[in-house]
């Protein structure tokens, strides 16, 4: 099976393709930078094709004899503080490009798809809520709101293919990129702590099982519709704090002020500020397996000696 995916170089990406590769599937990738792809992955089943300007559509010859499509692109959330620009890069990077990579399947492919999976996360649900959200919950009204539900509703012009599956992701934890690489440096020497009183909830996933679930549902046809990709359990930010500071044998006694979050991020903050509990109920139901379902696992795993 050929499968395309954009957002091969990105932080899951990179993890998702070598294992896709490991179990014999052929690549094309959509990439703004060829020769980055290629180096990453020098692998006779991988074929990169330069997208450099999401505005566009995409190379035809991106698509020839795929099955299916891993659609993970997107200008990382918490890059940099949310100007208008930024804000217009977010949504181009996640909206306007899945509408023009289905635009060219839908002109362009000669037969249908086995499967389209696309990324989302679930910002697209209400923050500082004591409620527990799962899929069938209501969606929220902020910025990451409103983003996630047009970068969902892209999908929706998608006829030629026989599934669709969304992955609204949370926080992904590996010490290799993403939030838990920026956390590191403070708590490795000692000075890690909660963010103010701690009580914030966090909804988050392992990168392993994060893979395995985008893996799973590439090969499962039973996979359809929209999943939480979050581990079981829910975690507020002391007890991450802790469990954080165990893994690395490092004391968690500096607490840091919300203030200068805030006035060093602006509205961005909220990314690590607000609260948020999410589980996966019809990933329970499809009978997904978690390696990890506490965050203590996650984080004794992912630094151990």
């Amino acid at each position: 099976m050929k499968i395309l995916i954009t957002g091969a170089t990105g932080f899951v990406g990179k993890k998702l393709t070598t294992d896709l590769l490991a179990k014999g599937y052929e690549i094309h990738i959509l990439t703004r930078n060829k020769s980055k792809a290629l180096a990453l992955f020098p692998d006779s089943k991988v074929t990169a094709f330069e997208w450099r300007n999401n505005l566009e559509l995409p190379p035809v010859e991106s698509i020839s004899g795929i099955s299916g499509v891993v659609n993970l692109m997107g200008e990382n959330i918490a890059a940099k503080r949310w100007s208008d620009e930024q804000k217009k890069i977010l949504k181009e990077s996640r909206v306007d490009s899945t509408q023009n990579l289905i635009k060219l399947i839908e002109q362009n492919l000669n037969g249908t798809l086995d499967f389209f999976i696309s990324s989302s996360a679930v910002g697209i649900y209400p923050v500082n809520s004591t409620k527990v959200f799962n899929e069938e919950s209501i969606l929220g009204y902020n910025f990451l709101s409103e983003l996630c539900k047009q970068w969902e509703g892209a999908i929706s012009a998608l006829t030629k293919t026989k599934r669709k599956v969304i992955i609204r992701t949370g926080v992904v934890l590996d010490k290799t990129d993403g939030a838990l690489k920026k956390m590191l440096p403070p708590f490795q020497m000692g000075l890690g702590g909660p963010i103010g009183d701690g009580n914030q909830m966090m909804s988050w996933i392992s990168l392993i099982d994060l893979v395995s679930l985008y893996s799973t549902a590439v090969s499962d046809s039973k996979y359809e519709g929209i999943y939480n990709g979050v581990a079981p359990t829910p975690v507020n930010n002391f007890d991450f704090t802790k469990a954080l500071g165990h893994a690395l044998h490092r004391p968690t006694i500096f607490p840091v002020p919300t203030i200068p979050l805030k006035l060093m991020f602006g509205e961005m903050a909220s990314v690590i500020l607000d609260s948020q509990s999410v589980v996966s109920k019809r990933l329970v139901d499809a009978g997904f397996h978690f390696k990890h379902e506490t965050v203590d696992s996650a984080l004794n795993e992912i630094f151990k000696k």
